[in-house]
Parts: structure tokens; sequence; C-alpha cells
């Protein structure tokens, strides 16, 4: 199990990039959160295994059809295995 800090730049606010996210995770039975930076990008918190992990890792670098993401920046942090239900926060 791994946890993951992830950083979505571009234009991925206003294009419903959130509401995707939570349905990609659910779909891969991740855990964590995201919200909406305010230098336009978003942020998000992730656990789960790292095979899950890569793959929603990969759905991010191209996000919803109505975004345009320009670079992805992730960070691997400690699992704590705290994290519930995606959320949007």
């Amino acid at each position: 199990m791994k946890r993951e800090k992830i950083k979505i730049f571009g234009r991925v606010q206003g294009v419903f990039f959130r509401h995707f996210t939570k349905k990609e995770a659910k779909k891969l039975d991740l855990k964590g959160w995201c919200r909406n930076e305010l230098d336009d990008t978003v942020l998000i918190v992730v656990e789960g295994e790292e095979t899950k992990l890569k793959n929603f890792i990969e759905w991010c670098r191209k996000g919803p059809p109505m975004a345009n993401v320009e670079k992805v920046e992730v960070e691997e942090e400690k699992y704590i295995g705290d994290e519930g239900e995606f959320e949007i926060r």
C-alpha cells in the first residue's frame, strides 16, 4: 500500500476535474481526497495498492475530456491508512 500527493497543473478547474477524479478513484478502490487550490491547480492525496495508484496517476496525466493537463507532480508520502472514501473537499 502506498500514499501519493499529486498536484495537477493546467486548465483543471471549472472542467469537472474533481468530479471525474472521484469517479476514477472509486472505480480503482482508492481512498483519499481532492480539492481546488488557490493557484488554479488541483491537489489530490490518495492511498491504495501500488498498481492501482500507477493507473490513477496515468489517468491524472490526461484528466477528463474538458481538462488540459500541462503538468503533474507526484510526491510519495508515508502510508498512513487513515483515508476514508474518496471525497471532494
